[in-house]
Parts: structure tokens; C-alpha cells; sequence
């Protein structure tokens, strides 16, 4: 007789069992982000989250690509008024007029550092000095809500004119994009983002 074992994968805690969390966890976090669209569409993301859950931004996730043209730097730069009407009028995005007006100020102080550095890719890796931070979690109470690096980004990117960026926003992003590994250590993503070769910026 043929011994059908069920094979149990470990994963984050966090994850439970939303499919949507499920696929962000497996796919998306942790794994190193180069791309400057990307990097933009995480920290929309992230600031947007601020007192709400991420499974919750993860629903309207398509949304905001839908309202926010693609996360197009240049395209929402040239955002006006009649936009930020229109956004506050979509329920598919979170309707916070802070937020959103942040959204628009950030794409700016966004299009300036690139010009200053030729990416955003360049700049923001620097704070880790591009290389990926692994924390070794053993359970999610181990999981910082903030660190150094990513109160010296808030404070930069502060200073820099940027909105609805602090140090725990700062790190979510962090988590996010892959300066910070954070899988539990039991989590089969743990040394699956370990072994992810790093690109030059």
C-alpha cells in the first residue's frame, strides 16, 4: 500500500490563510526589488496601509495601479485638483485626502531624487549599503516595527519633503522590497530569499 503523506509547508505566521496574503507572502515579500516603479508602488502602498491592515491594501492593490496610472512617477507628478476630486470619489482606493495628496507630493521628491542620483533604486539601497539585512525570526513577536536604517530613511526622505514616511512605514517598505529578510526562520521563503542572487544598482 502506497503511503499518501501530506506535505506541510511552513510559513510565515502572518500569512494565515487569505489566498491573496498567501501568493504576497510566497511571490512578493522579501525578495529584492531594483525597479523604480516598483519601489514607488510599495511605498504608496505601505504609507496607504498606515493604520489599517495590509490584507486590506492588498484588496484595493489593483485599484490603486487602476487610479494612480500605473504608479507612473511622471504621469501623477502631473497630477491637479480635478484628481485629487477624482480619487477621493474612488471607493476602490483608501479615500484619506492626506494620503492621497501625499501620494502626489512624493511622486515629486521621488522624480528629484532620481534626478539626483539617477535612481531611486541607487539612493534608497544605500541605507543598508546594499546588503540585504537577515533578522533570523524565530516567531512574529520577534519582528521589529522599526530599526536605524529605517529611521534614517524616514528622516531623509523627511528632509527631502516626502509625506506619510515614518520610521515603522519605513520598514514596512523595507520588509516589503527586500532590504530586510524577515521570514521566520521555520518558513520555507527564508532561504529561498537568502539564495536570490543581488543585482548591481
Amino acid at each position: 500500500m502506497v503511503s499518501s503523506k501530506i506535505k506541510v509547508v511552513n510559513r510565515c505566521s502572518w500569512s494565515g490563510e487569505n489566498s491573496l496574503m498567501i501568493k504576497y507572502h510566497d511571490e512578493e515579500w522579501g525578495v529584492p526589488v531594483y525597479d523604480d516603479r516598483k519601489l514607488f508602488e510599495f511605498l504608496v502602498l505601505e504609507s496607504a496601509q498606515a493604520g489599517l491592515s495590509w490584507q486590506t491594501i492588498l484588496n484595493k492593490r489593483e485599484n490603486y495601479r487602476k487610479a494612480f496610472s500605473g504608479f507612473d512617477v511622471k504621469k501623477i507628478a502631473r497630477y491637479g485638483s480635478q484628481d485629487i476630486k477624482r480619487l477621493i470619489l474612488d471607493s476602490g482606493i483608501v479615500r484619506n485626502r492626506l494620503k492621497i495628496a501625499s501620494v502626489i507630493q512624493n511622486t515629486k521628491m521621488f522624480l528629484n531624487i532620481q534626478k539626483e542620483f539617477g535612481s531611486f533604486n541607487k539612493y534608497i539601497w544605500k541605507f543598508i549599503d546594499g546588503k540585504i539585512i537577515n533578522n533570523k525570526i524565530k516567531s512574529q513577536k520577534d519582528i521589529p516595527v522599526a530599526s536605524n536604517e529605517s529611521r534614517n530613511m524616514s528622516k531623509d526622505l523627511l528632509k527631502r519633503g516626502f509625506k506619510f514616511i515614518g520610521p515603522t512605514i519605513c520598514y514596512a517598505f523595507m520588509q516589503a522590497v527586500g532590504m530586510v529578510n524577515d521570514h521566520e526562520i521555520k518558513c520555507f521563503r527564508y532561504n529561498v530569499v537568502i539564495g536570490i542572487p543581488k543585482i548591481k544598482s
